[in-house]
Parts: structure tokens; C-alpha cells; sequence
């Protein structure tokens, strides 16, 4: 079973980056308020591996900082895939599921 860690500040996420040179990251924006978030949640509790995760409501300033650094508009729930510094793969609303989350991890280890 996955390991939600919420992230609340620019280094913990900066060092993320950093960690993403030697395996693959899973970034997960997570609001408390939408349904197709905690809909994606339940499904990402399945993964095995630690979730990152960004509680947009605890955490705005991060959320748009990330946004800002990957390039990718901020939505929630959203799932970005980071490997060597940069964002390979991102999807949002439905497109978080854990089937795509397990590709997109295989397919950039």
C-alpha cells in the first residue's frame, strides 16, 4: 500500500527534485473539497511506494510555486511524474488513477 507524505514547504519539494535524479517521484495535488480528488486518492492508496502528496488548502503558496517550476497549470487532483529535476508526466482530474500513475512510474525508471 502507498505512503501519503504531505509536503507543506518549497524545500521539502526542492528536495524532492533532487531525489528525482535517482528514481522516478509521484507528485500528487490533493484538494480536501473536491470529490474527484478524494475519489483519485482512494485510488492512489493502492500504489505500492510513497504518494508525495500537496493538500493545495494547507499548502497554496507550494502548490503555485510547483506549478510555476514544472510548468504545469495547477488543477486538482493532479499527479506529475518527476525524474531528473523536470516534470515527464502529468495528468488531472480522471486521469489520476493508479493504472496511469504504475505506467507512467515503469515507464521512467
Amino acid at each position: 500500500m502507498s505512503k501519503f507524505v504531505e509536503l507543506n514547504n518549497l524545500g521539502a519539494f526542492e528536495g524532492l527534485l533532487k531525489e528525482s535524479d535517482r528514481h522516478p517521484i509521484l507528485l500528487f495535488k490533493h484538494s480536501l473539497t473536491c470529490s474527484i480528488s478524494s475519489w483519485a486518492y482512494k485510488d492512489l492508496a493502492v500504489l505500492d511506494g510513497p504518494v508525495m502528496m500537496v493538500v493545495v488548502q494547507n499548502a497554496r503558496a507550494l502548490s503555485n510555486e510547483i506549478a510555476s517550476r514544472t510548468g504545469i497549470k495547477h488543477e486538482s487532483p493532479q499527479a506529475i511524474v518527476l525524474r531528473n529535476g523536470r516534470p515527464v508526466w502529468s495528468g488531472s482530474h480522471g486521469k489520476v488513477t493508479a493504472a496511469a500513475v504504475t505506467q507512467a512510474l515503469q515507464e521512467n525508471k
